[in-house]
Parts: C-alpha cells; sequence; structure tokens
C-alpha cells in the first residue's frame, strides 16, 4: 500500500537516500481512522498549519504532531510531505528520518520531525519545481510500547507558494492638486526552475491610497500586469498621501504588498 511505502521510506537511512518514489506511487493509502487499541494521532500540523512561502533559497519546517496510546508511545514511525498530481509524485522526507518524541505523560507524546523545502537541492528528487507548488499531504505514523501501528497518509495539508515580490513608483513628485500622477511598479515571483525572480503577469493587482495622517488604505483601481509582470496606470492628484500595491495571491503564488510611495502635492 502507498502508506507502507512511506513508512519503509522513513524508518530507515537506507530509505531516506534510496527515496523509492515509483513504488510509494504505484499504491493507495489505507484508512485514516486507526484500529481499536492501536495508537491515536491528533494535532498534525506542518508548518504551524501556516502556508510556506519559499523564495531562492531553502526553508525550514517543522512537522507536528501528538500520539497517544494505553501502552504509551515507543516512537513516531515516521512524518513527511508528498505531492501527488498524477503524473507527477515526491515525497520530502525529514532530516534524520525519524521524528523525536517527547513523552507528556504515561500515553502520550509530541513528536517533531524537521524538514527542508529547497528550489536549488543537488538531488533531483528534493528539489522543489515550479509544478509542485501548490497542496501537500502530511503523512504521520506512531507505535505504541504493545506494538499497535498507526499510519496517517492524510494527516493533514500544507500548501507551498512562490514568494512573490511587488514595487510602486508615483511621479511626478511633488504634484499640483489635479496633475496626472503615473503609478508604475513591477509584481515578480519566485522560478524554482530557474532559481531566479522573474516578471509574473498575474492579473488583478490592486493600487491603494491611503491620506496623509489616516491609517485607512483605500482601492483606488484595479490593475492588470502585462506579460512582464510591469504595472503602469494614472491617477489625479489631491492631497499629501501614500500610494501602494498590493496582490491577494493565488494556489501558487503568495500574496504580497509592495511599500508605500508618498505623493507630495503642494
Amino acid at each position: 500500500m502507498r502508506s507502507r511505502a512511506l513508512l519503509a521510506l522513513t524508518t530507515t537511512a537506507l530509505a531516506l537516500t534510496a527515496l523509492a518514489v515509483p513504488a510509494a506511487h504505484a499504491n493507495d493509502g489505507p484508512a485514516a481512522v486507526p484500529a481499536p487499541g492501536e495508537p491515536q494521532i491528533t494535532d498534525v500540523s506542518a508548518n504551524g498549519g501556516q502556508e510556506l512561502v519559499v523564495g531562492l533559497t531553502r526553508k525550514t519546517f517543522d512537522v507536528t504532531f501528538t500520539a497517544t496510546d494505553d501502552s504509551g508511545i515507543a516512537y513516531g514511525q515516521g512524518a513527511a510531505l508528498w505531492f501527488d498530481a498524477g503524473s507527477l509524485y515526491r515525497v520530502l522526507l525529514p532530516y534524520g528520518v525519524q521524528p523525536i518524541c517527547t513523552e507528556v505523560n504515561a500515553t502520550t507524546s509530541t513528536c517533531v520531525t524537521r524538514n527542508i523545502a529547497d528550489p536549488n537541492h543537488p538531488d533531483d528528487r528534493r528539489d522543489l519545481t515550479n509544478e509542485l507548488a501548490g497542496r501537500w499531504d502530511v503523512y504521520a505514523a506512531a507505535q505504541g510500547r504493545d506494538g499497535g501501528v498507526t499510519e496517517i497518509p492524510q494527516a493533514a495539508t500544507v500548501t507551498f507558494k512562490r514568494e512573490a515580490k511587488l514595487s510602486v513608483d508615483a511621479s511626478p513628485e511633488p504634484a499640483g492638486p489635479g496633475d496626472v500622477l503615473t503609478v508604475t511598479g513591477a509584481l515578480t515571483r519566485a522560478d524554482w526552475d530557474a532559481n531566479k525572480f522573474r516578471g509574473f503577469a498575474s492579473g488583478a493587482v490592486d493600487l491603494e491610497y491611503r491620506k496623509k495622517g489616516t491609517d485607512a488604505w483605500t482601492t483606488v483601481k484595479t490593475v492588470q500586469a502585462d506579460a512582464q509582470g510591469k504595472l503602469k496606470t494614472t491617477v489625479n492628484a489631491s492631497e499629501d498621501g501614500y500610494y501602494r500595491y498590493v496582490y491577494a495571491g493565488s494556489r501558487t503564488t503568495a500574496a504580497v504588498v509592495s511599500p508605500a510611495d508618498f505623493v507630495d502635492v503642494t
């Protein structure tokens, strides 16, 4: 079964280097409900339940879970992330293979394992590529002191997103009341294949304005980034204030807000 292959991957250092992904991909996982008397696995999360935004350098994050068994927890069998898009299957294994479990009481332990997301990994099997942006599933497994084992192939999810950057520039500065301001900018995002930031034709980017001395931002208009990710629009100057661009993000790209650009209207 797929989860058995995942377990084999996470229980030996040899499996960590071998990464027998095709074997894991060829099978289906079992039901997520543990059998009576076997360990219970709860509170599973990766990166604290937050999306993982990755630029051009590796990010480390923790996978954590709580395991409970009447006999006590012998150890965490494994914790890994896996991505399945039909033709593309990938498993990310943690450093050190097995989770480090700390006993809370006689029946319960908390287990933590450190993993990495690396867009420039020398091993192609661990290297993040653009098509791997999106939702990953979290596999968790634990063994009780009485030998019972519970494996949950889809214990939680975490979303990997490509980091985005956004700039803004409003001119001329200073401006007179009623003058036409040209507001330019650029939206780029991490290209995990080329290991550089590239212009991103995102679709909708909001231009926002905040009057000097206030805290509230107001959407002025929505601007479309061109094929190179460049942004350009015009507005009429009225009062001293700040302009910024805001991109709301997508399933695979992180949200981003540009720095604010102040325009003095005299």
